[in-house]
């Protein structure tokens, strides 16, 4: 099968081998256990779950993928201290923030026992669910965040109770309660410090980096935190440094100097007698969402291989350099565990087309200007594009002119608008045919895009798309056996302008549309967006009350077939309203009075009464996006 219309969307680089193309033209998942075997169709998945009664959209989570990614993390640490003969050893932890799901974490857990795989945890809250946990005995619970005292009097009584809690100074002022909840308990706790580093990584995140940097000790405060600790007997607890390289990182020199760095205040530290085992470098590992391996925003100049290569030859270097034994590598690399495990899909609801194939005819008594428009088509050329499409948008402009004015009336203005956009579509096929055109020319066939709008919340499911412009890859999930013939934005179903989408992942690099195919009657067309693990299902808000989706876990099993592991539904209109601080029976109520005052007055009557609070109740309880009518309901 012909592989153009699967490599348009950059798949094949940016899905390191998870996706592929099926016989029938569908997106299909590979299992990475057998990655010679035909992909698993996607849409055939779907309407699988379709009959049972789970529909879109929903957030699809591969469990091979999931496990996939930390084996690969895992392994490329095991690999890199072999060949570097590196004397310590690699202890990960995972960012509970970036997805805080107790589908993703105990999954997470689960597989990374193995390694000794711990958490991390940046709240009370989470530090709360990470004691839940069934953590391995030596992985690490990395505590980091603002803390009170119930905080740090929880971390010091865990460790008595056998948990590798390690609490994070993060300012002078949380020294002084750690010491105060130590004394009380007379208990000695298992303490790390962040240090700020100076140097300033590059990308989307460079603000968590260097003196600016919100958390963190700057190198004064370190010194008068060791004074502190040994006027209270208590340097001795002191075993991790915590150096935060910075998140999604795309340029491997900026990981090779900031690790340098943090080598030299670790040895430094140890110098000054604290006996530190741990050197935690915190996050920044990228992931290539646009499979350009490129150091950009949304990509990174490096391997997994690279990344772990380069932090355990500069430690070693560095500890071989100052004569010390070489310590317990730990990072948080959240992202690059869980966003490829994650697919949001939905469907598309309907579609507004910028341009059209059949021509519209002037009437006899239409404004002239009308005829003049329909006539460019006349003249259209490859070297007269531009000419023709400047022809097209004046004519408008002025039959819109005189619509205001009241001189044409609102039928010749429909019309009209019918006229421009034939020959829109025909100045699109003429730019299509001829391969190349001028950047101005194609800057505004831009603006005539179509808009196909999709069944989710964008504030809900990807508020990251919304908030810092993250570039996430976008593709259709079947009819890939057929070149797209449209291009498009997206746009969602909230009533915000800004739930669109307009930048896109394809082979030539970012483009402000979307590859797409024309719709079809009844037939629902599906579009994925992928790698959405990290921090989209953590992030996402109530805008229009529009609540968490459908969640579902699939696996691949024995004989290499997707398999349902588990199912959460998602957020029904009475369970978003509570949590916004309405109590759905108060809602109910309150309504019941309207309608029954409706009643009284005889503007509807009983029966009328009767389905129309049926109606809000079944509402009330159903799911807060588009729900498409069942086959089943259509029948009666």
């Amino acid at each position: 099968m012909d592989q153009s219309v699967f490599e348009r969307y950059a798949a094949h680089r940016w899905g390191r081998g998870m996706l592929g193309l099926c016989d029938n033209g569908d997106l299909g998942l590979i299992d990475p256990a057998r990655p010679e075997a035909p992909p698993r169709s996607l849409p055939h998945l779907l309407d699988n779950l379709h009959a049972r009664g789970i529909d879109t959209p929903l957030i699809l989570r591969v469990g091979a993928f999931l496990r996939r990614s930390l084996d690969n993390l895992n392994g490329a640490f095991a690999r890199a201290i072999d060949a570097a003969g590196y004397q310590g050893v690699y202890r990960g932890v995972f960012p509970i923030k970036v997805n805080q799901q107790a589908g993703v974490v105990d999954r997470i857990i689960e597989h990374g026992r193995q390694w000794c795989f711990g958490l991390e945890a940046g709240s009370k809250p989470e530090l709360i669910l990470a004691l839940s946990r069934n953590l391995p005995e030596g992985a690490l619970l990395i505590c980091n965040g603002i803390k009170d005292a119930e905080y740090v009097r929880l971390g010091i009584l865990a460790r008595k109770a056998g948990i590798d809690c390690v609490l994070v100074i993060e300012s002078p002022g949380e020294l002084d309660t750690v010491i105060a909840e130590a004394r009380k308990l007379k208990e000695k706790p298992l303490l790390g410090v962040r240090i700020k580093l100076t140097r300033r990584v590059s990308g989307n995140w460079a603000d968590s980096s260097g003196d600016r940097s919100t958390f963190g000790l700057t190198t004064k405060e370190v010194v008068d935190m060791l004074a502190t600790l040994r006027a209270h007997d208590m340097l001795d607890c002191l075993r991790l440094q915590h150096s935060h390289l910075g998140s999604q990182v795309p340029q491997i020199m900026d990981i090779r100097q900031a690790v340098d760095e943090a080598c030299r205040f670790f040895t430094e530290l140890r110098r000054l007698g604290a006996p530190l085992d741990y050197l935690d470098l915190g996050g920044g590992l990228g992931i290539d969402y646009t499979g350009e391996a490129r150091a950009t925003d949304n990509s990174m100049n490096y391997t997994l291989d690279e990344y772990c290569t380069n932090i355990v030859e500069t430690v070693g270097y560095a500890m071989d350099e100052a004569g010390q034994p070489h310590p317990t590598l730990v990072t948080e690399s959240g992202r690059a565990i869980v966003a490829h495990s994650s697919i949001l899909i939905s469907d598309i609801l309907e579609a507004s087309y910028f341009d059209r194939s059949e021509p519209v005819a002037p009437e006899a008594d239409d404004h002239h200007m009308l005829a003049d428009m329909a006539a460019i088509t006349g003249y259209l050329t490859p070297r007269r594009v531009q000419e023709c499409l400047n022809d097209a948008e004046y004519y408008r402009e002025e039959l819109r002119a005189l619509f205001r004015r009241g001189v044409i009336d609102i039928e010749q203005v429909a019309r009209a608008e019918q006229i421009f956009l034939y020959v829109v579509g025909r100045i699109k096929e003429v730019v299509a045919q001829a391969g190349t055109v001028p950047p101005e020319v194609q800057d505004e066939l831009n603006e005539h895009r179509d808009i196909y709008r999709v069944n989710f919340s964008l504030f809900q499911s990807l508020p990251d798309v919304w908030a810092i412009d993250q570039v996430l890859p976008i593709a259709p999930l079947q009819r890939l056996d057929e070149p797209p013939t449209r291009r498009a934005v997206l746009s969602d179903i909230t009533c915000d302008s800004d739930g669109k989408i307009a930048q896109f992942v394809l082979d030539d690099g970012i483009d402000n549309a979307l590859p797409v195919h024309e719709l079809r009657p009844a037939e629902r067309y599906y579009i994925g967006v992928f790698l959405v693990g990290a921090y989209q299902e953590t992030l996402g808000d109530l805008h229009n009350l529009f609540g968490d989706t459908n969640v579902v876990t699939v696996d691949f099993n024995a004989e290499g077939e997707l398999e349902l592991q588990h199912e959460v539904e998602g957020d029904t209109v009475a369970e978003v309203l509570a949590a916004v601080e309405y109590e759905p029976r108060q809602c109910l109520d309150a309504f019941k009075g309207i309608v029954e005052r409706a009643v009284r007055t005889g503007r509807i009557n009983p029966r009328q009464r009767r389905i129309l609070m049926n109606t809000y109740r079944e509402a009330m309880g159903g799911y807060t996006y588009y729900e498409h009518l069942r086959e089943e309901e259509a029948h009666g």
